[in-house]
């Protein structure tokens, strides 16, 4: 089958091969064929090394399609049903499950260390345990998410990331008070969504921050007051807050130097959400006097900082009722051997979000 597939971490380009087997059928796994998948920033993050990824990998955790078949003793989908794939499933039964707050479970990571895939005999990783730059993929069961069948591939494969994460962050995390100030710093694909968050709990001022114009364009259209560069933040902060900073900023690139900017942008007293995922080793610096003296609230938002599959039900809902826009968040569609092309508008920031389909 064809996947795409990166052999070295640090290479910028993926090789589109078809000759790759999905690997790892077998009780408790789901086998699907991708119908869609989304192009997210966190898998350049990973190509680049940014994030952790043992490779060679396929990238790729933002998918849809149908599934084609199911191993022992796996009950909530069968063959033909639609699904999501979920790249942090919960299993229900650790410690973090039973508090409440499935998103911070660990089972989903275990297979991350597994081969997802095979080619002449070596194996090829699945980024985050999935990898959807791909034609079928072998999933733990838990990843299989099954969706209505009104809701299109390209809607759901947004569902299984970036919305959910954008939307949760502002929904779930923040759970931001009406009337409420806000800046959203980096406005692709899921700083879009938070901002649509924000319009939903009846935000009164959302200033979206971008260096890309197309994007802060974007960005009014979605439900934003105002949009500005990073250099127009000082006086956008003046304008709306008298100076005094935001109720909520959401920091959505994953970089220390804007996480520290949107610190500087909160209000003593307000709440600073980090969404982004950034390196290891890369430090946000606080003294202890501010923290202390400011009061500011600090809450990074992991996946939406909620239940997913519950996330996920509530986004459809939302959607359905046309509270919520997805179909205007993806501005490129194109095959999987154009995904390089595909990969440098994304680093341009020249796309919201990139529906791949396969």
């Amino acid at each position: 089958m064809r996947a795409a597939v990166l052999h070295e971490i640090g290479q910028e380009k993926l090789d589109v091969l078809d000759d790759v087997e999905a690997v790892g059928f077998g009780p408790g796994r789901v086998r699907i064929r991708v119908r869609a998948t989304g192009l997210c920033h966190s898998d350049l993050s990973a190509m680049s090394g940014v994030l952790p990824q043992p490779g060679p990998f396929v990238p790729g955790h933002e998918g849809a399609g149908e599934v084609l078949e199911v191993g022992e003793g796996v009950t909530r989908v069968k063959p033909g049903d639609r699904v999501v794939v979920c790249w942090l499933p919960a299993c229900g039964a650790c410690p973090a499950c039973k508090r409440g707050q499935s998103e911070l479970c660990l089972a989903g990571f275990m297979n991350a260390g597994t081969p997802n895939f095979r080619r002449s005999g070596a194996d090829i990783f699945g980024f985050a345990g999935t990898g959807t730059f791909t034609e079928e993929v072998v999933v733990d069961a838990g990843c299989a998410v099954p969706i209505p069948d009104d809701v299109p591939f390209d809607i759901a494969a947004l569902i299984g990331c970036g919305v959910t994460t954008g939307l949760g962050a502002a929904l779930n995390t923040a759970d931001l008070e009406a009337g409420s100030s806000v800046a959203v710093i980096g406005c692709g694909g899921v700083g879009i969504s938070a901002i649509q968050g924000a319009r939903l709990k009846g935000a009164a001022e959302i200033v979206a921050v971008d260096p890309v114009e197309s994007r802060r364009e974007a960005a009014l259209r979605f439900g934003a007051t105002k949009a500005v560069s990073p250099d127009e933040l000082p006086g956008a902060k003046q304008e709306v807050t008298a100076g005094e900073g935001f109720d909520y900023v959401f920091e959505v690139v994953g970089r220390s130097a804007t996480a520290r900017t949107a610190y500087e942008n909160t209000r003593r007293g307000g709440t600073l959400v980090i969404v982004g995922a950034g390196a290891m080793d890369d430090h946000l610096q606080l003294n202890m006097f501010e923290l202390f003296f400011d009061e500011k609230r600090i809450l990074p938002s992991m996946y939406g900082g909620g239940d997913v599959v519950r996330s996920y039900e509530r986004t459809i809902a939302l959607w359905r009722a046309g509270r919520i826009d997805l179909e205007g968040l993806i501005t490129h569609r194109v095959p999987l051997s154009e995904i390089n092309e595909a990969l440098d508008q994304m680093r341009t920031g020249s796309a919201l979000r990139t529906c791949i389909e396969i």
